[in-house]
């Protein structure tokens, strides 16, 4: 999953990227049937995409979590914040909870551990 090899952009991507639809507060407004028929689009897009999706933000990271739940789109999502830890050595094993299999019992080899 990591490096520049592995990564593939969404189609369409930035500015015309579409919404997961769990922002603006809609994530906790009570409206959950609405919010997961708004995030299908963005479900179809991450299936067509990839085996994972990383997010930035925390409500982005919760809905399209759900999302992959509640359209069993089966692909991991993780938080950008998890990767940095994941490749910096310093991710906690109950910070795993959100990486697949593969990523699971990943350690990443620190200089000073080799001493």
């Amino acid at each position: 999953m990591v490096g520049e090899e592995n990564f593939i952009d969404m189609v369409p991507n930035r500015s015309n990227n579409y919404c997961c639809g769990g922002g603006g507060g809609f994530l906790q407004s009570g409206y959950k049937e609405a919010r997961l028929e708004y995030g299908r689009l963005k479900d179809d897009q991450i299936k067509a995409t990839a085996t994972y999706c990383v997010a930035a933000c925390h409500n982005c990271h919760a809905q399209i979590h759900e999302l992959s739940e509640h359209y069993e789109g089966h692909y991991q999502v993780v938080h950008l914040w998890t990767l940095i830890c994941l490749s910096l050595g310093i991710l906690g094993p109950n910070e795993r909870e959100y990486l697949g299999d593969d990523l699971k019992e990943v350690n990443v080899f620190h200089p000073e551990t080799a001493l």
